[in-house]
């Protein structure tokens, strides 16, 4: 039975409410008999038992609720590696989903770790405002991630430094004609590098084209592609994530391109693939900020107290090989 309620639970076991509370919290006063209806009833009705009636015994799962717009990807499993870490360090284990898209499908990923989690962590940056307020259970502890929303306890990486970053290192190089390749749209990160990026080469006059990315190696290629195709000038690539960059560095190169020497590139992250491409890229610090998220999530399940207002992680540029020849 879909969100089957404790009532159900009670209805099917032929038992009060109260004996099913019980049961399910492993109290003593529970006989044999009507623990094994009650386990029989549960899963009968596939219920779930709701955060909020059970932190009324004061039971814990030890468990967090990690929802990621994605689980595939090095950035992905550089941030659950450091929420991993944290939460082991502390006692607690990860359960993870993740909601590629919005509306119905994300309050369906939250919805399904009520009651099994004593805390959320939920990255979801290419949710509104209204759909992450639809979509977020109400009375289980949260900390967004890159999300938007004042309504809970958040991180915000400053994208906004790191593009700016970037484009200061492509003046300081003499690139005159710069290329962006951006995120999808509507993501929150994206808009925000895409947006700082133009505003900090504005002053010095470099000339800006904006393609669209999804994110992915295969789109930073695909966007890079048809410019050279079509014969376009320019000196310099600042894709929005590394995967894209690594897309781009493919497309060049088979070009006969030379980087960093005709066109320079730079990504955002520092994925560990990064390094091994010698690409110059924005680090995040990424396994950093699921262990910063996961430590506030925890401090506000133990210690009752919630952060205030989003807190912004900075970033470094790492100049590399694909700007600057070793």
């Amino acid at each position: 039975m879909p969100d089957a309620t404790i009532r159900d639970v009670a209805r099917r076991a032929q038992v009060s409410v109260a004996s099913v509370s019980r049961a399910l919290n492993n109290l003593d006063n529970v006989s044999d008999r009507t623990r094994e209806r009650v386990a029989d009833a549960v899963r009968e009705l596939g219920y779930v038992p709701h955060a909020g009636a059970r932190s009324l015994s004061l039971a814990r799962t030890n468990a967090v609720g990690v929802v990621l717009p994605d689980l595939h990807g090095e950035f992905f499993s550089e941030i659950v590696r450091g929420m991993d870490r944290e939460a082991s360090n502390r006692g607690y284990f990860l359960l993870l989903s993740n909601m590629h898209a919005g509306g119905a499908q994300s309050a369906s990923a939250l919805r399904a770790l009520r009651g099994r989690v004593d805390g959320l962590i939920v990255m979801a940056p290419h949710l509104s405002e209204e759909e992450l307020a639809e979509a977020m259970p109400s009375g289980t502890p949260a900390v967004l991630v890159n999300t938007r929303s004042n309504d809970h306890a958040g991180i915000r990486l400053d994208n906004a430094a790191g593009a700016c970053a970037v484009a200061e290192h492509f003046v300081s190089l003499g690139r005159k004609c710069v290329v962006h390749v951006a995120g999808p749209a509507g993501n929150v990160d994206a808009q925000e590098r895409a947006d700082a990026f133009r505003a900090a080469l504005e002053p010095s006059g470099v000339a800006l084209e904006i393609v669209q990315g999804d994110f992915s190696e295969e789109s930073g290629e695909a966007a890079i592609e048809p410019l050279l195709q079509g014969g376009a000038k320019f000196d310099a690539v600042f894709a929005a994530n590394d995967m894209m960059a690594s897309g781009v560095l493919q497309a060049l190169r088979t070009a006969g391109i030379d980087v960093p020497a005709q066109v320079a590139v730079a990504g955002f992250d520092d994925v560990p693939l990064a390094r091994h491409l010698g690409l110059t890229t924005v680090n995040v610090r990424i396994a950093e900020l699921g262990e910063h998220a996961v430590d506030c999530l925890l401090d506000m399940i133990e210690g009752g107290e919630t952060a205030e207002g989003p807190q912004l992680h900075s970033p470094e540029l790492i100049i590399r090989s694909t700007t600057v020849p070793k």
